[in-house]
């Protein structure tokens, strides 16, 4: 007998219901928080992605006005990757600038890319593009657009 418990045996166990229903609860638990997590995670890579492609255009832009020479961005949408033409990577200096949208930490893909009826972008040595247009990113079920407006080739994005 346990002092200060009358008539009792000391309790030093959980029962097989008592375990059931605290893995109940944590299954519940867990089937709301990784749909949603998983969500964020995905929203996450996608504005990442976003961000990075909006930067890079807007340093394409610069880099025409800079040198005053065109600068061209080109898009393969099939392998989810864009280049700036005759540029060197930032990190890889003895590489071409080139940025693969389904590589880590973006895990992306590049759904469309149009401008003017081709995947390529134009900044002549002004910094104005030779059309507008628009290219569409994706993760998982979620999408951005990032527009570039054919007057001022601002780079703008848009969506979820």
């Amino acid at each position: 007998r346990e002092q200060g418990k009358p008539g009792g045996a000391a309790r030093g166990a959980f029962t097989i219901v008592e375990v059931f229903f605290v893995m109940v609860i944590i299954g519940i638990l867990s089937a709301i928080a990784v749909p949603r997590y998983a969500g964020f995670v995905a929203n996450q890579q996608l504005e990442g992605a976003a961000r990075r492609l909006t930067a890079d255009l807007s340093l394409a832009q610069r880099q025409a006005r800079r040198s005053s020479a065109s600068q061209t961005v080109t898009f393969d949408v099939a392998r989810s990757t864009y280049q700036l033409v005759g540029m060197k990577h930032p990190d890889h200096p003895s590489q071409p600038f080139e940025i693969c949208l389904k590589d880590e930490p973006y895990r992306a893909r590049i759904v469309s890319a149009s401008f003017g009826g081709d995947a390529t972008l134009v900044f002549d040595g002004f910094g104005t593009p030779d059309t507008g247009g628009q290219v569409v990113i994706a993760v998982g079920a979620y999408q951005k657009t990032i527009n570039v407006d054919v007057g001022t080739g601002r780079p703008t994005k848009t969506g979820g």
